[in-house]
């Protein structure tokens, strides 16, 4: 009997190298097999082990329609055929877990050192889209798919995780149509008490020639007080590229239907200021705060993180006593001067360029769409969240280079809902971002039989 797969856009556009899957009756055990799509031109099929049974067989393929097509299973792939798809190769890091060529994307996916560095981050290292081959983060020393708050902040006594903890990285799938991983990790434990003894897991999916990946964040449930404000079960994704000093990869930030926001972070320049006296005025000795103290002679050019890594417990810069009694007035300072009425909400229908402005950080405002792109280039990278984050913190500043997206709001507020699916684009999509985003947000409608 023949098996029919309907696939529609249920936008009614043309879709290029789109993910789909479906399950069909009968238990198929080969790992691939061809279809005929409408104009009967061959698509390759890939078994999934998730969702596979002895009565049903799952399968991914990546299709491009002009609004809508069929596939008909064909045949499995001959053991002597040769297949194009994803591609593994030789990676440049030592924690590299996985580098993938999946046609569209080269790029690494890391376990992570826990050495407390920049370049000691589990996530995405290394990573550029073929259309222009341009790397996003050519050093290495940050990484795409952090995640952060509410554990990793300076309430709790913890910072970056991405750079303080090691994951373990599950392969769930993996074929020339479709890598699956998911990340398991462990929070180290901090001062406050009810976020302790939690583990996290990270499902990464990445498709042959796709323009977008999909990941997803998993939490042990968890309740405290961020910023005054209480906090269940949401937290902050943050995904970061780099430039090189005076150099922004992306230079503008739009959300869809207009970016409502606040320009400046009060945080980061108490945190700045706080910096700089503990450099100037410290009376600690030891060798790792004088490594740090030459480090940070040039405060507006030093990597991010050595901000926060000056006052971690985990780094043990300075002592317990110290880091709780400066941070405490950077905290104090810094909740007042957020709500001041003198910053404004600003109401923008176009793109925001944020290098423009104090601290070269805004916080915009719920969005489920958003976007940061090149203006010169038009290379952009957009977000879907499958649930609006309440706010989110965009960082693009010229002195590093250090350009961010992440999903909370001040003074370190997550905002995204555990559990929520994000799909990412890049490509050179500046000029048609929204009708990308919505197509992430739009899957293809796929009818078996």
């Amino acid at each position: 009997m023949t098996t029919t797969i309907s696939v529609r856009d249920p936008l009614g556009a043309t879709r290029s190298n789109e993910l789909i899957r479906f399950a069909v009756a009968g238990n198929f055990a080969e790992p691939l097999w061809w279809a005929r799509d409408a104009a009967g031109q061959p698509v390759l099929c890939q078994r999934l082990a998730d969702g596979s049974s002895a009565v049903s067989t799952t399968f991914a393929a990546v299709v491009s329609l002009a609004g809508e097509t069929t596939l008909t299973l064909d045949r499995p792939v001959a053991a002597s055929e040769v297949v194009a798809g994803i591609v593994e190769k030789s990676g440049r890091e030592q924690d590299c877990f996985v580098r993938l060529d999946t046609g569209a994307f080269d790029f690494e996916l890391c376990s992570g050192t826990a050495q407390g560095l920049g370049s000691s981050k589990w996530g995405i290292r290394h990573f550029k889209g073929h259309f222009d081959d341009f790397e996003l983060l050519p050093s290495g020393n940050n990484a795409i798919g952090g995640f952060y708050g509410p554990f990793f902040t300076p309430e709790n006594g913890l910072i970056n995780p991405p750079e303080h903890t090691l994951v373990e990285i599950e392969t769930i799938e993996k074929g020339p149509v479709l890598h699956h991983y998911r990340m398991h990790g462990t929070i180290p434990d901090g001062l406050l008490a009810e976020l302790r003894n939690k583990t996290f897991s990270i499902d990464w999916i990445f498709a042959h020639n796709a323009h977008s990946f999909g990941r997803r964040y998993q939490v042990d449930d968890f309740q405290t007080v961020i910023n005054g404000r209480s906090v269940t079960n949401k937290i902050t994704v943050g995904d970061e590229f780099e430039g090189g000093q005076g150099k922004l990869v992306f230079d503008r930030f739009a959300a869809m239907g207009g970016t409502r926001y606040r320009s400046g972070d009060p945080y980061a320049g108490e945190l700045v200021a706080m910096v700089a006296e503990t450099v100037e005025h410290s009376t600690a000795t030891s060798e790792k705060f004088n490594e740090f103290r030459e480090q940070l002679s040039d405060i507006e050019s030093a990597h991010w993180d050595l901000y926060w890594r000056l006052f971690c417990k985990w780094e043990g810069v300075l002592s317990d006593a110290e880091i709780t009694e400066r941070l405490a007035r950077v905290r104090a300072a810094s909740h007042v001067k957020a709500d001041m009425t003198e910053r404004l909400w600003q109401l923008a229908d176009e793109p925001v360029d944020v290098s423009a402005v104090p601290h070269q950080t805004i916080f915009p405002g719920p969005a489920d769409k958003t976007v940061e792109f090149h203006s010169e280039s038009g290379r952009a990278m957009i977000w879907w969240t499958s649930q609006p984050s309440g706010a989110f913190q965009i960082v693009q500043r010229r002195q590093s280079g250090w350009v961010n997206w992440g999903s909370n709001g001040e003074n370190e507020c997550p905002e995204l809902p555990v559990g929520v699916e994000i799909k990412t684009a890049y490509g050179p999509f500046s000029q048609e971002w929204e009708t990308i985003a919505r197509q992430l947000e739009a899957p293809i409608i796929v009818i078996v039989g």
